[in-house]
């Protein structure tokens, strides 16, 4: 099932909600002894969570397909830098992860038992409570977990505003309708957004020129921390094409030192590309307004959006300090 984003929260008696988790989606099959984790993009997943198939080879049931997400607590909550650092080439390097981060994972779904071969055909109503009779008779703790799920919309907004440390927002889903495959009918996604003020600390190029020259792409943003260091953090590139050319005047006048004086973009990476390396650093002078959903790692988790400029706020104000926020912890609502 693939969800549709939405802004608010559906309400009525045909919506079931549960906690978006912030983790690797998964569709999880055994069928005796063989296990099978497949990606939404249908990527093998197996060879990266050794422990999850020596779990599931454990569970009394033997046949069944599970809908779900791999997660890896860290402290209160879940990491997704951990998460992806187990998709490693090497094996010796994953065994060892497996060991010093194990992941768990979150079930939300039964499409499949030894008893019912084609749960996915009936409607979330009836697919729930097989599902929890299922984790009742086999996900006893371990590497598996049920994840909540409830029909009111009281409980759904409460998870919503505790969204962070792992859940970053709600999903609903149609409980009368049968398992969509394909399609965004039957799921909507709904986050919760928070704003940050940012320091401009460089730029890039757009790819393609505007009108015969060079104009900006994308501003990287930074905070500073404690000791009065300047570190990336992100990005934002959704700049209208008419404000582009007025923008970079303003940027190339700043050009100049000394950009991020801690973590910077563009170092080494497996994803790094001759692009991404190519950056201009400014003086810390803009100050920027930015909207974002999620924030871990000392990063923003994806691509932020332009709220408004700052000429109000001075730079050194923007510290990682305003964006502590107060979470439930995700491990509470596990079963």
């Amino acid at each position: 099932m693939e969800a549709r984003s939405v802004d608010e929260i559906p309400r009525g008696k045909e919506w079931q909600y549960e906690p978006k988790w912030d983790g690797f989606r998964c569709l999880l099959s055994r069928d005796g002894g063989s296990v099978d984790l497949r990606s939404k993009s249908g990527e093998d997943l197996a060879r990266y969570f050794p422990e999850i198939v020596a779990a599931a080879l454990n569970l009394k049931a033997d046949r069944f397909t599970l809908d779900g997400e791999f997660v890896v607590p860290q402290g209160k909550g879940f990491s997704f830098d951990a998460l992806l650092q187990r998709i490693h080439p090497a094996a010796s390097r994953v065994k060892k992860l497996a060991q010093d981060t194990p992941a768990l994972y979150l079930v939300f779904d039964l499409l499949a038992s030894a008893k019912e071969k084609q749960l996915a055909d009936k409607p979330l109503s009836e697919r729930r409570p097989a599902l929890e009779a299922f984790a009742k008779a086999n996900l006893k703790g371990g590497s598996f977990r049920l994840s909540p799920a409830t029909p009111s919309y009281a409980t759904a907004k409460k998870w919503l505003a505790q969204s962070g440390g792992g859940s970053d927002g709600v999903i609903a889903k149609r409980a009368d309708l049968p398992y969509q495959a394909g399609n965004r009918d039957g799921m909507q996604k709904i986050k919760k957004y928070r704003s940050a003020d940012c320091v401009v600390g460089g730029f890039r190029y757009a790819t393609n020129k505007l009108a015969g020259r060079k104009v900006v792409g994308s501003l990287l943003l930074g905070l500073y921390d404690d000791d009065g260091l300047l570190h990336h953090v992100g990005f934002t590139s959704a700049i209208k094409a008419e404000a582009k050319p007025e923008l970079t005047d303003r940027l190339e006048a700043l050009i100049g030192d000394p950009g991020f004086t801690g973590n910077a973009p563009g170092g080494p990476s497996r994803w790094s590309t001759d692009r991404s390396a190519k950056w201009c650093p400014l003086k810390p002078k803009l100050v920027i307004e930015v909207c974002y959903d999620h924030f871990s790692g000392e990063r923003f988790r994806h691509g932020t959006s332009i709220l408004r400029w700052r000429p109000d706020k001075v730079p050194r104000q923007c510290r990682f300090e305003q964006l502590k926020q107060k979470v439930a912890d995700p491990m509470k609502l596990l079963k």
